[in-house]
Formats: C-alpha cells, sequence, structure tokens
C-alpha cells in the first residue's frame, strides 16, 4: 500500500515541504517589518480599500479582505479539491487505512479546544476562539519532517498529510457553522441555485472549467453577502469537480489541483502569512502570554494537540481499531504528534474570524499562535532527530 501510495505522494510532500519553508520566511519578514520604521506602512497598506470591478458593478474591500476572503477562498478550494480527491481514491477511501488518521484528528481537535476553554471558561468575548488552536498548518509540519529527511518514514509523513487534511475538513465545517454572520435569505437562495448549477454541470460531466469558473464567481459574491464566510464557496466549486478514478480516463480535478498548487503554495499561502503574522512586540513581555487568549491557544496548540493525537492514536492501536503506521515506533510517532500543534496559517485564519468584532484580541491571537506552534516545531523537531529510526 505504502509502495502504491509513495510516487504522487513524494511529489505532494515535496511541494508541501517547500512551501513551508516560504512560509516561515514570509512570516519573518512580516514580524521584522512591523516592528520597523516601515510598520505604519505595513499596517495602513493592509486596511486600504481596493476596488475591483469595472464603473458601479464591482467590490470594494479593505486589502486585508480581499487576501483573507478572496484568496483564501482559493486555497480551501484547492484543499477541497485535496481532501475531495483522497476520499475518492486516496489515503482515506479505505476504512482500514484512514481510521488511524481519522481517530487522530478528531484527538487533535477536541484536546486543543478543551484547554482553550477550561482557561476561558466564564469569559463570553474570548470563549469564541475555542477553535483556534484547534488546526494544523500542513506546509509548516510537513516542511519541518522534510528537515528530518530520511529519519522519518514515509508512512508518517502519509499518516501526518492525511490528519492535516482532515483536520482541514473539521476547520472547514467549524468556520461554516460557528463563525458565519447574519444570514440573508436572498443570498442564500442565490447560492443554493449556483450550486444547483454546478452540480449540473458535474452530472453531465463537463470537462472544461471556464463554466464552473463563471458560476463559482457568483458563488462567491453570493456567499460573501449571505452571511456565510466567502471561503465557503470554494469549498462548495471543488466539491462539484469532476474527477475519474482511472489513470486512463480525463480527471478535471487532477489537472486543476496540479495547475494551481504552486500559485497557492507559493503564492497565496505566503502573502496570507505575510498579511496576518505581523504583530507589534514593543513592550512585549512574558505576562503577556498569560493573558486567557494566548495562553489558552499555547496550551491547546503545545500540550492538547500531542496529548489529543497520541491519545486517541494509542488507545486506537492497541484496541486494534487501527494500525500503527509502518517501520514507525512510539517516540517518532509522539513526536509527529507534536508536529500538528504547528498550527500557523489555519489558527491565524480561524481567529481573525473568531475576533472579527473583537479585534483587540487579535494580536494575543497572533503571539498565542506564533508561540504554541514555535514551541510545537522545536520540540517535535528535537524528539524526532534524537529517536532512533527502529
Amino acid at each position: 500500500m505504502i509502495k502504491t501510495l509513495s510516487k504522487p505522494f513524494k511529489w505532494f510532500f515535496k511541494l508541501e515541504a517547500a512551501s513551508g519553508l516560504v512560509l516561515l520566511f514570509a512570516a519573518i519578514i512580516a514580524l521584522v517589518v512591523s516592528n520597523s520604521e516601515f510598520a505604519d506602512i505595513y499596517f495602513s497598506s493592509l486596511n486600504k480599500y481596493l476596488f475591483i470591478g469595472i464603473n458601479n458593478f464591482g467590490i470594494k474591500l479593505t486589502v486585508i479582505h480581499w487576501i483573507n476572503d478572496a484568496l483564501m477562498a482559493i486555497f480551501f478550494f484547492f484543499v477541497t479539491l485535496e481532501i475531495k480527491r483522497e476520499f475518492i481514491q486516496g489515503e482515506l477511501s479505505n476504512i482500514k487505512q484512514a481510521l488511524l488518521p481519522i481517530i487522530a484528528a478528531v484527538g487533535g481537535m477536541l484536546v486543543p479546544a478543551l484547554f482553550y476553554i477550561i482557561i476561558n471558561w466564564g469569559d463570553v468575548e474570548t470563549l469564541n476562539g475555542w477553535a483556534i488552536p484547534s488546526a494544523t498548518d500542513i506546509a509548516f509540519s510537513l516542511g519541518v519532517l522534510s528537515l528530518l529527511g530520511k529519519r522519518v518514514p514515509i508512512s508518517l509523513k502519509v499518516f501526518l498529510t492525511a490528519l492535516a487534511i482532515i483536520d482541514d475538513l473539521g476547520a472547514i465545517l467549524i468556520i461554516a457553522i460557528f463563525y458565519s454572520g447574519d444570514l440573508s435569505t436572498k443570498y442564500l437562495i442565490l447560492m443554493f441555485l449556483a450550486f444547483i448549477t454546478l452540480l449540473v454541470f458535474n452530472r453531465f460531466n463537463i470537462k472544461k472549467f471556464i463554466p464552473y469558473l463563471f458560476i463559482g464567481l457568483l458563488l462567491w459574491d453570493f456567499t460573501h453577502n449571505s452571511g456565510i464566510h466567502a471561503t465557503i464557496a470554494g469549498v462548495l466549486l471543488a466539491m462539484t469537480i469532476p474527477h475519474k478514478k482511472q489513470k486512463k480516463d480525463f480527471s478535471l480535478l487532477l489537472k486543476i489541483e496540479h495547475s494551481i498548487s504552486p500559485y497557492v503554495a507559493f503564492g497565496i499561502m505566503p502573502l496570507f502569512a505575510f498579511a496576518n503574522a505581523g504583530v507589534s512586540l514593543d513592550g512585549l513581555s512574558f505576562n503577556i502570554l498569560l493573558d486567557k487568549v494566548p495562553l489558552g491557544i499555547v496550551l491547546g496548540l503545545f500540550l492538547g494537540k500531542q496529548l489529543g493525537v497520541f491519545l486517541f492514536s494509542y488507545v486506537s492501536i492497541k484496541l486494534k481499531i487501527a494500525q500503527m503506521p509502518t517501520n514507525a515506533n512510539w517516540p517518532n510517532f509522539y513526536g509527529v504528534g507534536i508536529l500538528t500543534g504547528i498550527g500557523f496559517t489555519m489558527s491565524l485564519f480561524v481567529g481573525n474570524l473568531a475576533f472579527v468584532e473583537n479585534m483587540q484580541y487579535i494580536d494575543g491571537v497572533k503571539i498565542g499562535v506564533l508561540t504554541g506552534s514555535l514551541l510545537s516545531t522545536l520540540a517535535g523537531y528535537f524528539l524526532i532527530l534524537l529517536t532512533p529510526n527502529k
């Protein structure tokens, strides 16, 4: 099974690993710029309004909203294409193969959220950020694994990828259910009609992307105005893209996925990191990490993630519900569990949604996510590095 998966997976892993390093570079630049003489230009540029359209027909949003609402819709479109492919013919298509990463992902979402809720219990405003530490950044986590080379068996890389993909699916559901605003019936109906149209395209196996793209743009606009977060439009569009299992058959899904993956990995994601990782460190002290929001995030990412992933996995393996990844041992398996605490991109994204009406907590979100992700990176990397392969 591993040999069959290894060829396409190695291509995917190299892409995600390289993009993880680019993400790290973008985040470092954001932190440097936001704490330099260019800080005012950095923050004011992100809050400038940008109109895209013709005459009176178009949309006017701030630069940061174009990035977080429009470009991230493309990211979620790409992620959902991956999820769909995995469920049709990949690591998640066989229930026995999929059980371990599914169970681990559930633990990795529930336990961090519990940590955050315990720290923020009784505060209605900060409690809304419960989902922030539940996310895993697939690019960053795989980027760290790439630095460890052959010390990590490919089965663990497959496990981490599958877990992160399921994690992304969970994040999508959380965003759709818990982080939507006041709903507009008119635009919800228009959303539904656009989605039905896309399903008709799929039913008739339309193999050109242009019709999907045109309706998809309308779907994004309707979703943006409906009260549901605009990125969900990318999810709905990806669900309707046709895919064929057999290699000899043309797959529009695979064509699109391969075409846009470099732009997502090396364009959209670094731009998101640059726009969202910037935070002023002026007057920063250790006491800030003891505030409820950053403390809940740090504990959730660094402790909650590793405990949730490992304990749920350990119990399922001991009960013979799932199988241990090939050539893996408990120490390096635990190390991979620690790496799932690298929340970065998705955690920052969820944080922006959780506190869209309480912006005073955003800096705390950034500090908590960066600290929790950094601790998870260092602990996971060195544990695997110092662990014998067998």
